[in-house]
């Protein structure tokens, strides 16, 4: 060998490539197995654990983010706040099948006015026209 070389048979410096663009996530696929692995959740972590984790945990953020978003547009506010998170998955099916246990500080409570105590829609004006006749 002449020397010349950077490494790896002369084929030069290779840049590193994380597990979450490799997976083409925006969550941290390596720091996630790292959890699994100290979390001593099993004695053995798979390979495709943390990137299917990361993509599960990817997609329910984006969809909580996408729905109180649109909670806060309703409201005509341009910053989410944890009143928005609330009405998103109080308002979604599934998101409040899911997280249906689960209580956000300072989230409130949805806007509910029990049928019974509305008042009666009766016709209040024939009765009062009658009275008025004498």
């Amino acid at each position: 060998m002449s020397g010349k070389g950077k490494g790896k048979g002369g084929r030069g410096e290779k840049k590193s490539v994380s597990k979450s663009s490799k997976a083409g996530l925006q969550f941290p696929v390596g720091r996630i197995g790292r959890f699994l692995k100290q979390g001593k959740y099993s004695s053995r972590v798979g390979g495709g654990a943390p990137i299917y984790l990361a993509a599960v945990l990817e997609y329910l953020c984006a969809e909580i983010l996408e729905l109180a978003g649109n909670a806060a547009r309703d409201n005509k506010k341009s910053r989410i706040v944890p009143r928005h998170i609330t009405l998103a998955v109080k308002n979604d099916e599934e998101l409040n099948k899911l997280l249906g246990n689960v209580t956000i500080a300072a989230g409130g409570v949805m806007p509910n006015i029990h049928a019974v105590l509305l008042p009666k829609k009766s016709s209040t004006s024939k009765k009062s026209a009658a009275s008025q006749d004498y």
